[in-house]
């Protein structure tokens, strides 16, 4: 076994190692890669007695509630399902720098009280190393609740998170990252259920048509067109196609630019 593999073996030992003596744990989980592999650790360490919570509400796309469904199947994992009230709050509302904090706390405020009913004394979330490259307001609500991070305490990266779902055969392995539809509104702008149906509707008008990775910006009557860097040659010369897309979704312009990976500085292109 070659120096990495040991490392990287030995990162997985202590993930499972540290979940075993959670004894029951629930899993804050979106069906993404890093709480996958998250709950597919805990489900080897303690069976049934981890769990994962998904929250529904209208910042998330349905196809990643599908996703979180299908994936939670193939853990063998109990999913639990939950409404949370982001959207009854002003301040997330206001979508303030501080949004994904109020997003957070509602999120976790909501797995405290199923965690309650079911005498599991302990919350987790898909935490990464990675993540600290990005300023990430949620953590200070996982904090606050002392939500448990154990993928970035076992030092997991996102390297590590593929390789673990490769090898487990988890099936979003190679998913690309996702955010909330609430991330896709300029921040200033009023988070509304009317922006977030909008940029639902018109990214998955585009995955229709063979987009894979993207996000769709909302600036009112112009949408930002970001796709992923395998795609951006190819989606470039499609671009009369995406604009129209775009326009039967309500914006009147298109402007696209190349998706942003952690730490990256995106190169744009103005759309004629």
């Amino acid at each position: 076994m070659t120096g990495n593999q040991a490392d990287y073996a030995d990162r997985r030992a202590r993930l499972v190692a540290s979940l075993a003596t959670c004894e029951r744990v629930a899993v804050a989980f979106s069906g993404g890669v890093d709480s996958s592999v998250l709950l597919h650790a805990a489900h080897e360490a303690l069976g049934p007695a981890a769990i994962a919570v998904v929250a529904d509400s209208p910042s998330l796309p349905r196809l990643e509630l599908e996703d979180a469904r299908r994936v939670a199947r193939e853990i063998g994992s109990e999913l639990v399902e939950i409404r949370t009230d982001e959207l009854d709050d002003p301040r997330y509302l206001a979508n303030g720098a501080d949004r994904c904090y109020f997003c957070k706390h509602a999120l976790f405020d909501a797995m405290a009280i199923v965690a309650r009913q079911r005498g599991i004394s302990y919350l987790a979330f898909g935490k990464i190393s990675d993540d600290v490259l990005d300023v990430r307001p949620g953590e200070r609500a996982a904090r606050e609740f002392g939500v448990l991070a154990p993928l970035f305490d076992a030092g997991f990266s996102k390297t590590d998170v593929r390789r673990y779902a490769r090898s487990a055969g988890i099936s979003v392995a190679e998913k690309p990252a996702s955010a909330c539809l609430a991330s896709r509104i300029p921040k200033g702008t009023s988070v509304s259920r009317a922006r977030l149906a909008t940029v639902e509707a018109a990214e998955q008008s585009l995955r229709e048509l063979g987009l894979r990775e993207l996000r769709v910006r909302h600036r009112g009557a112009q949408a930002r067109l970001e796709v992923g860097a395998r795609e951006w040659a190819s989606a470039l010369a499609r671009r009369d196609l995406w604009t129209e897309v775009l326009r039967r979704h309500g914006f009147e312009s298109t402007e696209m630019a190349r998706y942003r990976a952690p730490g990256e500085p995106l190169s744009e292109k103005q759309l004629p």
